[in-house]
C-alpha cells in the first residue's frame, strides 16, 4: 500500500483540535493505536486488525465487507455499517480520484493519514468538517450515535410545518401578490414600456377598465409567457422590492454573465414577499429553484454534461453504447426507452430551473427562451418522421418519453403532430412485426410518457383544446396496443400545489392520462417532513410519485445540493410511513385501467392502510455514467470533509450490456455533511433532528413498484439488439 508520506507542517485550527480531542477521549483504545505505533504503516495494520476482530462472529457483516455490495451492508447492524466504512477507508487509503467540483483536480484519498497527523502531530491540512465526520463515525462504532428512527407522530409533526398552496390563508395572500404584479404589468403596457400585438389597451380606457381586461388576460397562458420577467430589476419590482442586496448582487451578476432569466407572472405570484412569524422559509423551495446562486454564476460557461451518455458524436455510440441519429433530439440510456426532444417550442420552458439538468444546453444555446425563434422549420415534419424511425426499427424500444425543455410548451397543433407521428410509427412497427416469427419479433410500443413542469410553473397552459388532443390520442393509441399513458410532471413543493394545478391535474386525469411526479431533492426540499408532505398533497389531488432525484451536477449546483446521505435518511426514516404491503402495490397497478378514478383510489388505499401518502417513488441519483441508482458504498473522504461514494448500477432493471464492462462509478460529493447541516440550521431547522445522517454511508436502490412496470407481451420478442455497438 502506498501511504504517501507527505509531511504535514501546518498547524490545525483550535476548532479542529477540539474535535480531535473528542475523538481520542471517547475512543481510548483506538487512540492508543495511533499514539503507540512506531510508524503509520503499523497504525494501518493494527487498526484493520481491530476492526476485523469486531466483525468476527458476525458472518453477515463480514460478508458485507468482503463482497463490497451495498445491499449486504444494509443487512448488517448500525455499528457494523460504521466499522465497514472505516475498513473501506483503510482499503482505499492512498487511492487517487478526480474531483470535478475542483476543476478535476486529482486528490489522494487519505482519511487515516489525516487522522494520524492530527492525533500524533497536531498538524495537517484537513478542515473541521473532516474531523466532524470522523467523530460521528467513531460515535457510530462506539454506540454514542444511535440509529433512533423517529416515531410516526414525530414524522407527521414535521409534515405539519409545511402548508400547501391549497390553504385558504395562502390563497388569500397570493391574491394580493397577483394584484400587485398585474398592476405593474398594466402600467408597463400603458406607458409603452411593453408593446404586444396581442395584449394592448384601446385609447381612452380608465385604470379600472384596463385592470379588468388584464384580469382576463391572466387566464391566458400566452400572457404569462409574453410578460415573463427577464431581468433582475423587474424581478425585484414584481416582488415588491423584497429581495435583499446580497441576492440582487448575485442576480445582477447572473444577468451580466448571460445566464437566462425567465420567471412568469403566475409563478412569481406564488412567492411570499412578507415574513410571517413562525413561517419563515415556507416558500424557500420555490425561491431556490428560480433564483440564481453565486456558484452557478461562477461556473456558467464551464458547465459540462453530468450524464456521459448525453455526449454524442455523429456515427459513434454514446457512453451507454447506443447509436443515435441526432444528438440534440434523442437521448438513450436503457434498452426499452429513449427520450425524444422535438425541434419545436418544446425546447423552451415556462421558467428557468436554476438546477436544470440541461443547464449546459442553455449555456451552449441548444435550449433558450426565444420563443419566436423556436418555431419549427418547414422541414420538421420530415425530420420528425425520420427520427421516429429509430423507435420503429429498434428491437427493444417499447416506450417513448417526449420532453424538452418542456413538452407542454408545444402549441396544441405541434403536440397533435408529434403524437400523430408516434401513433403512425407504432402502427408501422406492428405491421412489420406480423411478418416476423415468434422469438424474432420486435418490442412494440406500450407506453408513452410526456415530461412537463407546466402544471406547476404555468397550469393555465392545460386548456380544453390541449387536453382534447391528449384524450383523442389515447383513444386511438389504446386500440393498437399502447397500455400506459403517463404525464410526468415536476412539482417541487406543496406550496406549488395550487387550485390551478389541481384543476390542471383533474383535466389530465379526465383525459385518461396517469399523472406522476418527479422531484429534485434540493436542499430546501430535503428539510424534514417537506417531501413527504408534498407526496401527501399530490396524492390528495390524484398524482402518483415517480422519482425523487438527488441534485446532479457539480459545483454550479452547490447551493441546492442535498447530500445523498440525506436522501437515504429520508427514504429510511420518513418515506417509510407511506409503504404498502406487496399485495397492496399489486392492487395499485390497476390504476392504468381506472385513471379517471385515481384520486378516489389513492384516497381509499390510504384510508384502508391508515397512511398519509403512498410511497411509490424511488430515491435515486442519475449517475454520471449510465442509468439511475442509489446503490453505493462510502469509500473515502476529502480533507475538507466531502464524502467519496462508489456507485454500482441498479441491478433491478434491464441495462445496456455496456455496464458489464464498466467499472463502478466514483462520485465526490460537492458539499460536506457539516455544511449541509449548517444550511439546514440557516433555514430554521433543528439539526438534532438530522444527527443520524452521519451514519448513512451505504444504500441499495429501491425496487420499482408494479404500477411502473412494463406490461407483458403475448408473444416472444428477439434478444437481438439494434442501434447498439460495443465500446
Amino acid at each position: 500500500m502506498n501511504t504517501f508520506n507527505i509531511p504535514e507542517k501546518q498547524d490545525l485550527t483550535v476548532r479542529s483540535l477540539t474535535i480531535v480531542k473528542k475523538i481520542t477521549d471517547e475512543n481510548p483504545e483506538y487512540a492508543k493505536i495511533f499514539t503507540n505505533a512506531e510508524s503509520f504503516e503499523e497504525v494501518i495494520s493494527k487498526l484493520k486488525d481491530k476492526l476485523l476482530n469486531e466483525l468476527r462472529g458476525n458472518e453477515t457483516a463480514m460478508q458485507a465487507y468482503l463482497s463490497e455490495k451495498a445491499e449486504n451492508v444494509n443487512k448488517t447492524g448500525w455499528k457494523e455499517a460504521g466499522i465497514i466504512r472505516l475498513l473501506n477507508y483503510i482499503k482505499y487509503e492512498g487511492s487517487s480520484f478526480s474531483d470535478p467540483n475542483r476543476n478535476n483536480k486529482i486528490f489522494v484519498n487519505q482519511p487515516i493519514r489525516h487522522l494520524y497527523n492530527a492525533i500524533v502531530l497536531g498538524k495537517g491540512y484537513s478542515k473541521k468538517d473532516f474531523f466532524l465526520d470522523m467523530l460521528y463515525l467513531f460515535r457510530q462504532i462506539n454506540g454514542k450515535l444511535k440509529q433512533k428512527e423517529p416515531s410516526e407522530h414525530k414524522v407527521r409533526s414535521w409534515m405539519s410545518k409545511y402548508p400547501s398552496g391549497l390553504s385558504e390563508k395562502v390563497i388569500e395572500k397570493r391574491k394580493k401578490n397577483k394584484e400587485r404584479i398585474l398592476k405593474i404589468i398594466v402600467e408597463r403596457i400603458s406607458s409603452g414600456k411593453e408593446v404586444s400585438r396581442r395584449f394592448y389597451f384601446e385609447e381612452g380606457l380608465s385604470d379600472e377598465e384596463r385592470y379588468k381586461i388584464a384580469l382576463k388576460w391572466w387566464e391566458d397562458y400566452r400572457f404569462h409567457l409574453r410578460f415573463a420577467v427577464r431581468d433582475p430589476e423587474l424581478l425585484n419590482e414584481m416582488l415588491d422590492y423584497s429581495l435583499r442586496p446580497t441576492r440582487m448582487k448575485v442576480l445582477r451578476a447572473a444577468y451580466k454573465r448571460g445566464i437566462p432569466f425567465f420567471v412568469n407572472p403566475y409563478y412569481l405570484s406564488l412567492i411570499d414577499v412578507t415574513i410571517t412569524p413562525g413561517k419563515i422559509g415556507i416558500d424557500r423551495t420555490l425561491r431556490d429553484y428560480v433564483f440564481h446562486s453565486r456558484e452557478l454564476v461562477e461556473e456558467f460557461g464551464h458547465i459540462v454534461a453530468w450524464e456521459k451518455e448525453d455526449i454524442v458524436e455523429p456515427g459513434k455510440p454514446n457512453a451507454a453504447g447506443w447509436l443515435l441519429p441526432a444528438h440534440n433530439n434523442i437521448h438513450r440510456r436503457y434498452p426499452e426507452v429513449a427520450i425524444f426532444i422535438p425541434d419545436t417550442r418544446g425546447r423552451a420552458c415556462a421558467g428557468l430551473c436554476v438546477s436544470c439538468q440541461r443547464m449546459y444546453d442553455f449555456q451552449s444555446g441548444h435550449l433558450n427562451f426565444n420563443l419566436d425563434k423556436l418555431a419549427p422549420r418547414m422541414s420538421w415534419d420530415k425530420k420528425m418522421k425520420k427520427l421516429l424511425e429509430y423507435w420503429e426499427n429498434d428491437t427493444q424500444l417499447r416506450e417513448i418519453l417526449i420532453t424538452g425543455g418542456d413538452a407542454f410548451m408545444n402549441t396544441t397543433k405541434q403536440m397533435e403532430q408529434i403524437l400523430d407521428g408516434v401513433y403512425n410509427m407504432a402502427v408501422r412497427k406492428i405491421e412489420a412485426n406480423k411478418k416476423r416469427p415468434d422469438g424474432e419479433k420486435y418490442a412494440e410500443m406500450v407506453r408513452v410518457r410526456i415530461g412537463t413542469r407546466l402544471p406547476a410553473y404555468l397550469p393555465h397552459r392545460i386548456t380544453k383544446e390541449f387536453v382534447t388532443v391528449l384524450a383523442e390520442f389515447k383513444k386511438r393509441a389504446k386500440e393498437i396496443g399502447f397500455k400506459q399513458f403517463i404525464i410526468q410532471i415536476h412539482v417541487e413543493s406543496p406550496m406549488e400545489v395550487t387550485p390551478k394545478l389541481k384543476d390542471a391535474v383533474s383535466k389530465l386525469l379526465a383525459a385518461g392520462w396517469m399523472v406522476t411526479n418527479q422531484l429534485v431533492f434540493t436542499a430546501a426540499a430535503s428539510r424534514r417532513g417537506h417531501t413527504i408532505k408534498m407526496r401527501k398533497v399530490l396524492n390528495d389531488i390524484g398524482v402518483v410519485s415517480y422519482y425523487t432525484f438527488s441534485v446532479k451536477g457539480f459545483n454550479e449546483n452547490y447551493q441546492n445540493f442535498a447530500t445523498n446521505e440525506r436522501s437515504v435518511q429520508e427514504k429510511t426514516e420518513e418515506k417509510i410511513i407511506g409503504k404498502l404491503t406487496p399485495e397492496m402495490y399489486d392492487e395499485l397497478a390497476g390504476l392504468h385501467n381506472n385513471i379517471e378514478k385515481t384520486q378516489k383510489i389513492l384516497s381509499d388505499i390510504r384510508k384502508e392502510n391508515n397512511i398519509p401518502f403512498i410511497a411509490t417513488d424511488r430515491n435515486v441519483l442519475n449517475m454520471p455514467g449510465v442509468g439511475k441508482s442509489m446503490r453505493f458504498n462510502t469509500i473515502g473522504i476529502t480533507s475538507d470533509g466531502r464524502r467519496v461514494l462508489q456507485f454500482d448500477h441498479d441491478h433491478k432493471r434491464t441495462h445496456s450490456p455496456v455496464i458489464n464492462k464498466m467499472e463502478k462509478v466514483v462520485i465526490v460529493e460537492s458539499k460536506t455533511i457539516g455544511e449541509y447541516l449548517k444550511q439546514m440550521e440557516s433555514m430554521g431547522e433543528d439539526i438534532n433532528d438530522y444527527l443520524s445522517i452521519w451514519g448513512y454511508s451505504s444504500s441499495d436502490t429501491e425496487g420499482r413498484v408494479p404500477v411502473y412496470r412494463y406490461p407483458e407481451y403475448d408473444f416472444k420478442i428477439t434478444e437481438k439488439l439494434t442501434n447498439y455497438e460495443e465500446i
